[in-house]
């Protein structure tokens, strides 16, 4: 089922979305009656808990367990025939009612009598009808049709926001639970601790072996609903089983994943806007989304169902957004400009904060895991090392060989660095080296591409480096890290899997490979060496 968001005019749109983010809160008046005080006060009691209860059932609906997944794929990998099997476990889980009671009210800077009439949405175009629950909603109001959404979503998902909980509120769960059974326990500590790790935790146990990547060939990750044109997004949630897809058939859809059925959760439809880019913001609960055409672009907030576009950046002399990417911190998007520029936008206030400026124009951007340092590939073949805190170029140097530059990556464990060329070779880096030396030489130059790398991407536990080109079919290469070398059976079949791959993405922790192609589809297999999603 899929939704179509509206687009607003610009000046509606931002004066909605000011009256959206203010918080609810009881009317102003002059003080009264004892009586009427009390029932006021009991009135906004009420509220806010409807409110809380509301917030907190569409968190425990959003995100899936981990727990159950894990379980799952490590009996999988016991047997290898198995077919993966997911169950949705429901988790109960509790917010702070005092801090929303305590949250400040706000008033609307000022009132316009535009904004309180109901916009109404027709019901019966083929991208909206099978929201409907009969013929008498053939008509129905941009605030119903968004509650209708949210409707919709609670019931597409299940499992508990195991990401939402804070380490004092699973602290204190782990200790009631040891009450029963301390064996239980500590058993539940050790998991809670592995899922939480997103870094080396599988060479603590055991190394990836090269030569032959151990893998299954599942069903597409959007086989439920796949594109109408060609997938320019692929991209795992940073906490929950759940994958999104983008394309130009100028669509967003989110997957739950379990490597059997992949069913769809949600599908939102941006009219006249084909996806360039779209990406999760770092706590997972928005996503943002440029096109190819404007500097527009699209926040959609999973939490509350709704879509907004962003007309206008402060500080921002750009005629088109499309490339960017997320900062690690979470609080910022680093948008690829023209001439050479980068600009840091912050979510919050939608401004520009500061510019940065290379020779040539930006063919790639990469930034370290910890978020302190950007790397920045150009078309000229030369690389930049920036320092965010200082906007300053702390490095630069040529990249060995290289004609153009196309792309650039960065491990997340700061050991290396992965730059990609218009002639295929993509070499491989120490990141220490390219911070600190002005001619750093190469640990390898791969060179199984035979046209433009344009796809790199590091696993998480940074011991694979998937690299791709979409100029040509079956362009996908997965590179073992510790020894340099090429996994001699990806890819392999009888007939063409991947086709022209212009996304790569790996799962939280490794369990699951995708790509998007030009078919619109997303293939996804199983990295059976891994234990856990």
């Amino acid at each position: 089922m899929e939704d179509v968001i509206p687009l607003p005019e610009p000046r509606g749109a931002r004066k909605r979305g000011r009256a959206e983010r203010s918080d609810p809160g009881p009317e102003r008046s002059d003080p009264g009656p004892e009586e009427q005080r009390r029932r006021r006060n009991a009135s906004s009691v009420s509220g806010l808990r409807e409110e809380d209860a509301s917030v907190r059932l569409l968190e425990e609906l959003l995100f899936g367990t981990e727990d159950e997944l894990r379980g799952r794929i490590l009996e999988e990998d016991e047997d290898a025939t198995e077919r993966l099997s997911v169950e949705d476990e429901d988790v109960e889980s509790e917010e702070d009612e005092a801090h929303l009671q305590h949250r400040p009210t706000r008033e609307a800077a000022w009132v316009d009598e535009d904004d309180e009439l109901e916009e109404e949405v027709d019901m019966k175009h083929r991208y909206r009808k099978d929201l409907m629950k009969g013929d008498a909603e053939s008509i129905m109001t941009k605030h119903k049709l968004q509650q209708r959404m949210r409707e919709q979503f609670q019931k597409s998902m299940g499992g508990a926001p195991l990401w939402a909980e804070s380490s004092s509120r699973k602290k204190k769960t782990t200790t009631t639970n040891a009450a029963d059974d301390d064996d239980d326990e500590d058993d539940d500590d050790e998991d809670d601790d592995l899922l939480r790790r997103t870094g080396n935790f599988v060479a603590s146990s055991e190394r990836l072996p090269s030569g032959i990547l151990r893998m299954k060939k599942c069903l597409p990750a959007n086989s439920a609903r796949p594109s109408e044109d060609r997938l320019t997004t692929v991209q795992f949630h940073p906490s929950a089983q759940v994958v999104m897809t983008a394309g130009l058939d100028q669509s967003v859809s989110l997957f739950q994943v379990d490597g059997k059925t992949n069913p769809k959760i949600q599908s939102i439809h941006l009219e006249r806007f084909p996806v360039h880019k779209a990406q999760f913001s770092v706590d997972g609960e928005t996503v943002i989304a440029t096109g190819l055409r404007n500097k527009m672009f699209y926040l959609y907030d999973m939490m509350e169902g709704r879509v907004t576009p962003v007309h206008t950046v402060r500080g921002l002399n750009e005629n088109r957004v499309k490339e960017f990417s997320v900062c690690p911190d979470g609080g910022a998007l680093l948008l690829n400009g023209t001439r050479g520029y980068l600009h840091l936008l912050t979510l919050k206030t939608k401004e520009v904060v500061c510019s940065m400026k290379i020779n040539g124009d930006v063919s790639g951007v990469a930034f370290s895991h910890d978020g302190s340092k950007i790397f920045v590939n150009s078309e000229e073949g030369e690389v930049y090392m920036w320092d965010v805190r200082s906007s300053r170029c702390v490095n630069k140097f040529t990249d060995e060989g290289c004609v153009k530059g196309t792309s650039i990556a960065a491990s997340r464990n700061g050991q290396y660095l992965a730059c990609g060329s218009q002639s295929g070779v993509v070499n491989i880096y120490s990141q220490e080296a390219c911070l600190n030396s002005a001619n750093p030489k190469p640990l390898k130059a791969v060179m199984n591409l035979l046209t433009s790398a344009t796809s790199l991407t590091f696993n998480p536990t940074s011991e694979i480096l998937a690299i791709a080109s979409r100029a040509e079919d079956e362009a996908v290469r997965l590179v073992h890290l510790s020894s340099l070398s090429i996994f001699s059976n990806f890819p392999v079949s009888k007939r063409n899997i991947v086709y022209r791959a212009s996304c790569l993405d790996f799962s939280p922790h490794s369990g699951f490979f995708s790509l998007a192609n030009n078919k619109g589809h997303a293939p996804l297999f199983r990295l059976l060496h891994y234990k856990d999603f």
